[in-house]
């Protein structure tokens, strides 16, 4: 599929992003957060996301508080969390679910056992 440009948004729209991101790398997670809410995850470098509307919002941090889970407070959708990687870039952990145009089921996920961590 290769990098490619894409709109995306909380429900209500609140919350809009703008992400080039390859949805051939996508990962599902067991964490206790994912697990439950059911993400579809694509890591992107952070100068590759763009807030277009960046309305009211909510963080959420648990276990290592590493991970800064922002979701609108309006729909309660969680479109995309930061964080940094390993190498020290500053990530965006982008909720596929949450991308225009895009059916992320039938994508190849890679299962990552966030609940080892």
């Amino acid at each position: 599929m290769a990098r490619q440009h894409y709109k995306g948004s909380c429900q209500c729209g609140s919350i809009a992003y703008e992400v080039d991101a390859d949805l051939d790398q996508t990962f599902t997670c067991n964490c206790s957060r994912c697990q439950r809410l059911g993400f579809v995850l694509a890591f992107v470098p952070r100068t590759d996301f763009h807030l277009t509307s960046d309305g009211p919002v909510t963080e959420y941090l648990f276990n290592r508080k590493q991970i800064h889970h922002r979701f609108c407070p309006t729909c309660g959708v969680e479109s995309y969390a930061f964080g940094t990687g390993t190498d020290g870039v500053e990530m965006v952990a982008v909720n596929v679910n949450c991308l225009e145009g895009v059916n992320p089921r039938a994508l190849a996920s890679q299962a990552v056992d966030g609940a080892s961590y």
